[in-house]
This record gives structure tokens, sequence and C-alpha cells, in this order.
């Protein structure tokens, strides 16, 4: 018996992924100059890579990231108005307005009817409570869990934490290698709800097959789901 669903914030909920995009082509036509489109990409990719354990996820370490790669291309010697402007890009991507997905707030609703919800996601502990709080969805949570990362020892401590164990619990995210594979790995079933865009990082290949996996057109599908599996 099912008893707490597990929630991805970014690009389950609301969008964000696009937002990243946008500000990284803002980066690339900084640089033209300087690379093309191709090698920012793969630089950048791998400055973040490298950050990771440094800066942890969200829009502060890509940010830094940002920076740094472009310092990197110039030799030290990127022109202060291009700082500026990474800096501004990282000021507004911090300030951009939330707005839930469709149906996701009719979905969670109806989910907050019959099971505990959990928001379990990473990135930047300050940003990703402002984004809650201004999605207007936090009520509707009986916890929230900003992690550092999303393996199979986490979700068998929040959801033994926060519901009766994994065993009984589901985790649904847009994201294979973050919310489906370590949830399944630690006991949880898992809903994969993809988004259109998918940050290099977190591409994994689908567990086809798995008894306790299904994968969804978006988050409305959830709740019936559910009732099929009990």
């Amino acid at each position: 018996m099912i008893t707490t669903v597990g929630l991805d914030a970014d690009d389950t909920l609301w969008h964000n992924e696009t937002l990243f995009r946008l500000t990284q082509q803002r980066f690339f036509d900084l640089l033209a100059d300087v690379a093309e489109p191709e090698t920012l990409a793969q630089r950048l990719a791998e400055v973040e890579k490298r950050n990771l354990r440094l800066y942890g996820y969200g829009v502060k370490g890509f940010t830094l990231s940002m920076i740094e790669t472009a310092m990197e291309l110039t030799g030290g010697e990127a022109p202060p108005r291009v700082v500026r402007e990474i800096l501004a890009s990282g000021r507004e991507m911090l300030t951009e307005p939330v707005e839930p997905l469709p149906g996701v707030d009719q979905a969670l609703a109806r989910l907050s009817e019959r099971y505990r919800l959990v928001l379990i996601t990473k990135g930047d502990l300050l940003h990703q409570e402002q984004k809650l709080a201004a999605s207007g969805l936090g009520d509707l949570f009986a916890a929230v869990e900003i992690v550092s990362e999303k393996d199979a020892s986490t979700y068998a401590r929040v959801f033994a934490r926060h519901g009766t164990g994994p065993a009984e619990a589901v985790m649904c995210g847009n994201s294979v290698r973050s919310d489906v594979l370590p949830a399944l790995e630690a006991g949880a079933w898992a809903a994969y709800v993809p988004y259109p865009l998918v940050w290099t990082h977190e591409q994994a290949d689908v567990p086809e097959g798995h008894l306790r996996f299904a994968q969804l057109a978006s988050l409305s599908e959830l709740p019936a789901w559910l009732d099929e599996v009990g």
C-alpha cells in the first residue's frame, strides 16, 4: 500500500531547465567572439561537472561556473562587461516568477487527500524555498527535503523519516538519473514524467520492464496510476 508520495520540484512542478537554456544562450552570445557555441557548451558542461561537489546544484553554482568558463577561455582576461552580464543573468534567474506546470495544482490537491506528500529536491536551499512559496503549492506538502544529492540512501532516509519506509512510497519526477533509478534501488516505486529539456548531467536510460516503474505523460496521470498499484 502506498502511503507517501515524493515529488521532485524543478521541471516536475514548474519550469526550470528552459530558464537555464535561455541564460546559457545569453552566455554564448556574450562570448561569441571568443569561441563557437559548441565549444562554449562543452567547456561549460565540464566546469559545471567539476564544480558540483563544491557548489552543488542550482543557479548560484551555474552562475559561478559561467564566470569560471569565461575566465578560462579568455586566459583570465574576461572583460568586466562580460562578468557583469553573467552576474545580472544569475540575479534574473533567482527572481524569475514561478508558475506551476499545467495540471500540477489539481493533481497535487487530489494526491494530498490520500497520501503524505513530500517535496524532495536538489538545489540551493534558499532559492528552492522561495520557489515553493511563490508557487502557491507549499501547503499541500507534509514535508520538504532539499538535499545535496539524490541517491538510494537519501530516499531510504527521507521515506523512513516522513512515511512508512520506501517500500510503501513512490517518487515522481522528470529525471531518470535522480528521481527514478535511486528510488527504485531504495525499494520504492518510481514514476517518470518527462520534461522536453534534460540537463546533460541528468540523462540516463529508462528502466524498461521494472515492475515498480511507470512512465507517465504528465503529473495528472499519477493519481490514476497509484490507484492501480494500490
